[in-house]
């Protein structure tokens, strides 16, 4: 996606509706012909009455704001306005104005400040930086029917969203809502640490006629061997030390609803058998218990790693690979779908922004340039914890490219190697990769991979990757 740095006019975008409210009529006149030269559409008021009258019929844009007028003060109207109509922005104008008055202003919500005689190129320079802010505006509040995929509901069910505009994307879309169809197909989803494989299997079941039901998800590198069968099949009371009562298990209590695999290639192989019987017969029995207990439920396995080569290595079970490859949904790398960077980085300033409670009115464009030439070894995750970094460290209230901190040394792995090499090579690449950036520091690697220290501390021991520091490196 490019995004150019040209000047923001009204033919590149909607047409800006502009309010002149100001006792003079000259001024008044003055300015509507020149807004009305410059490709927008004005309209005058003279009194605060009438000017609420154009407001109550008309979608303003911007107001322009005398601070004296007949009756009233242009701050009492200011605050009026954003109180009435937030998202109209307001340049308060005066011949008399004070320090105190700019700064009350400006508190009450005004987006500038002008004294009178206006020059024409002051008023240039203030409309463009408004409506550049307003056209930011109106793209993050679009950016849910042009770039988020899925409805407000299925949002507030997997509490995220899901933006993108790439084909890449779509096309995964369009398969997890045909597999969300089918509550019978299991379903694997394949891609790189950071990509997004949570929330596709999220939608799968959220859009799905089962959707009301258990959504269970369980990291099986997260939990030991020794719990990992009583995670799965429930325990008996008594079935082992610390077994103090009966507990169902992730097969039992998504009955009629999804269970999820993720790292699934972290399974141990003596526990796969097991789980492939369940998977088939749709029973188990809890560990320390005879009596069988049905279930129905729908399995979505991740990885990151390549199965097929854990196969032929004896480490995965073909016949559980084939159990669980109903149907495959595989998500590119965010390097190989440059095209969903841009609205994933509005929507994650959108979030940030709210959630640290400092407005970002608009981003640079150079930002946009900077990050799609970098390789994103942690895909989504790396954007989103980059983006709430910059927003952290940023001095205004406009995001810029030095906000946004990359590794010195960036390895891009080319879009056509990348697709013929094997995930689990490329996931080796890309730890190497953050730990070069990282000078070895493993605490900041992962933080560039987007995952926990321990987390990469076991992917290194599990991938066998060997590390060798070059010469003059710590």
């Amino acid at each position: 996606m490019k995004h150019s740095n040209t000047e923001t006019t009204a033919t590149n975008q909607s047409i800006l509706k502009v309010l002149i409210l100001d006792d003079e009529v000259d001024f008044t006149e003055e300015l509507k012909e020149y807004f009305e030269n410059s490709g927008f559409i004005a309209y005058t008021a003279n009194t605060v009455e009438a000017g609420f009258e154009v407001l109550n019929h008309n979608d303003i844009d911007l107001i322009i704001l005398d601070i004296r007028l007949p009756g009233t003060s242009g701050l009492d109207v200011l605050k009026k306005v954003k109180s009435q109509y937030p998202a109209i922005e307001v340049i308060m104008v005066s011949a008399h104005g004070d320090m105190d008055t700019v700064l009350e202003s400006i508190r009450l919500g005004a987006f500038d400040y002008m004294r009178k005689p206006l020059r024409f190129i002051d008023l240039q320079i203030a409309i463009e930086r408004t409506q550049k802010y307003l056209y930011m505006q109106q793209k993050l509040a679009q950016i849910e029917e042009k770039h988020s995929l899925i409805t407000k509901n299925i949002q507030a069910s997997i509490g995220r969203h899901f933006i993108g505009k790439s084909p890449q994307i779509i096309k995964i879309f369009e398969l997890a809502k045909t597999a969300s169809k089918y509550v019978d197909v299991n379903v694997l989803i394949t891609g790189e640490s950071g990509t997004g494989k949570e929330i596709i299997a999220r939608i799968i079941h959220y859009m799905g006629p089962h959707c009301d039901n258990y959504f269970g998800a369980i990291n099986c590198s997260a939990i030991t061997e020794s719990l990992m069968e009583s995670e799965f099949f429930g325990h008996k009371k008594g079935a082992f030390t610390g077994a103090v009562f009966d507990k169902k298990g992730l097969f039992e209590l998504c009955d009629g609803g999804t269970l999820f695999l993720d790292e699934i290639a972290d399974m141990p192989y003596m526990l796969q058998s097991k789980i492939l019987r369940a998977i088939e017969e749709k029973e188990i029995t809890r560990v320390g218990d005879t009596k069988t207990i049905k279930t129905n439920f729908r399995v979505i396995a991740a990885t990151n790693v390549d199965l097929e080569s854990l196969v032929e290595e004896k480490k995965f079970r073909l016949d559980l690979l084939h159990r669980l490859n109903t149907l495959h949904i595989h998500i590119p790398p965010l390097r190989e779908r440059t095209e969903d960077i841009a609205p994933l980085l509005i929507d994650f300033s959108v979030e940030f922004s709210k959630k640290i409670n400092k407005p970002i009115k608009n981003i640079d464009d150079k930002v946009f340039d900077k990050l799609v030439g970098y390789s994103f070894p942690g895909n989504i995750r790396e954007l989103r914890n980059m983006t709430e970094r910059a927003i952290i460290l940023c001095s205004g209230s406009i995001l810029m490219p030095n906000d946004f901190t990359l590794p010195s040394r960036q390895s891009t792995i080319p879009a056509k190697q990348s697709t013929r090499i094997k995930l689990v090579q490329n996931e080796i690449e890309c730890i190497r990769t953050a730990l070069e950036n990282a000078r070895y520091n493993q605490s900041l690697a992962a933080e560039f991979l987007g995952i926990s220290r321990y987390a990469l501390i076991r992917k290194i021991k599990k991938l066998g990757i060997i590390i060798v520091k070059k010469e003059g490196e710590e």
